[in-house]
C-alpha cells in the first residue's frame, strides 16, 4: 500500500504465516530501499515482495528493477505497465513476478510473458480498481489462464477469504483492513478515519494518478471533484503529451497523498477500499491476521 506498508508491518506479517509487500515508491532513495530489504531479511528468511510501477509514470523503475534484482527479492509484484523487462529478467534468479491485472486479455498477455501468476484486481479493490466483480474476475481468469489467480478487492472477513478460494483463487491479497494497524506510521487522523468512514464514503478519483483510485470522500476531495478537468483531459488525449501529463498529475498526485497519510491538513486525501466498513478498531498485524484466520476457518 502507497506510503503505508513499512518494514514493521511486513515483519509482522511473516511472523504470523503471510507473505506481503511493500511498494518500491514508498521510499525515496535507492539507500532506503535497500535498507529496508535489508532489515526485513536480518529478521527473517521468509519469502517477501516489492510492488513495482513499470510505466513511463515511475522515473525510478529502471534503477528499482536493478536494486530488486541484485538483492533477490522473493517475488515483484508489478503494476500500471507492460511487465515483459521485470519478467524477463526475473526469471533466471528465481524471483517470482505476479502482475496486476483487471481483465483477461491483459491476463493472457502477461500470462504469454512468463508471469508466474495473475493478481486480479477487481471493482472492489482499494487504490486503483478494475472494473469486474470479485467472483466474475477470478471465475474468468481461472477458467481461461494457466498460472494462479490471486484475488485483490474485498476481502474484509474470513468469510470473504473462503468465497475467492472456493471461485478458484490460489489466494488474496488484502489492503485495507491492514491500514489502521498498530505498525502503519501514518497520522492518527487517518487511522481515525479508517474507523469512522465506511463503504458509502468511497469514491473514485482520476485527478490524483491519471488512473482511476479510490479514496474517502473527504470535505476536500468533495471540493477537489474526482473527474479530470478539461486540461487535464486535452493531455490525458494528446499522445505527444500523454506521457509527461501523468508524470506530472502522478507526481501532484502522490504528494497530496503523501501529505496527507502522515500530517492531517484541510487537504487531506485518504486512499481506502470499501473494506473499510469493516475496519472498527486500530489493531496489531497478529491480531488482525488471526482475526481473519479464525473467521476463515469457521466459514
Amino acid at each position: 500500500m502507497f506510503l503505508i506498508s513499512n518494514t514493521k508491518m511486513i515483519k509482522a506479517a511473516l511472523a504470523n504465516g503471510v507473505t506481503a509487500a511493500f511498494p518500491a515508491l514508498n521510499y525515496r532513495t535507492d539507500a532506503e530501499l535497500r535498507a529496508a530489504i535489508a532489515e526485513i531479511k536480518s529478521a527473517t528468511d521468509k519469502p517477501f515482495g516489492v510492488n513495482l510501477i513499470v510505466n513511463k509514470s515511475n522515473p525510478k523503475y529502471k534503477g528499482q528493477l536493478e536494486t530488486l534484482l541484485e538483492l533477490k527479492v522473493g517475488f515483484i509484484i508489478t503494476s500500471l505497465g507492460n511487465p515483459f523487462e521485470v519478467i524477463e529478467k526475473c526469471k533466471p534468479l528465481g524471483i517470482k513476478v505476479f502482475c496486476d491485472v483487471v481483465d483477461l486479455a491483459y491476463a493472457k498477455k502477461v500470462e504469454s510473458q512468463g508471469a508466474d501468476a495473475v493478481i486480479a484486481v477487481n471493482n472492489r479493490a482499494g487504490g486503483h480498481a478494475g472494473k469486474l466483480s470479485p467472483k466474475e474476475l477470478v471465475t474468468l481468469l481461472k477458467e481461461n489462464c494457466t498460472i494462479p489467480v490471486i484475488s485483490a478487492g474485498g476481502i474484509a472477513h474470513g468469510k470473504d477469504l473462503k468465497e475467492v478460494m472456493n471461485w478458484g483463487a490460489a489466494g488474496a491479497s488484502v489492503g485495507t483492513i491492514f491500514i489502521a494497524c498498530e505498525e502503519a506510521d501514518i497520522s492518527p487522523e487517518y487511522k481515525q478515519a479508517m474507523i469512522d468512514y465506511g463503504e458509502k464514503d468511497i469514491v473514485m478519483t482520476t485527478k490524483l494518478s491519471g488512473s482511476a483510485l479510490t479514496v474517502i470522500n473527504t470535505p476536500y476531495v468533495q471540493q477537489l471533484g474526482t473527474k479530470a478537468n478539461w486540461l487535464e483531459r486535452i493531455l490525458n488525449n494528446n499522445k505527444k503529451l500523454k506521457k509527461y501529463a501523468k508524470m506530472i498529475i502522478a507526481y501532484r498526485g502522490m504528494k497530496q497523498v503523501e501529505n496527507a497519510a502522515f500530517g492531517a491538513t484541510y487537504k487531506t486525501v485518504w486512499c481506502a477500499g470499501p473494506a473499510i466498513e469493516h475496519v472498527h478498531s486500530i489493531r496489531p498485524m497478529a491480531e488482525i491476521i488471526k482475526t481473519l484466520t479464525k473467521e476463515y476457518d469457521a466459514a
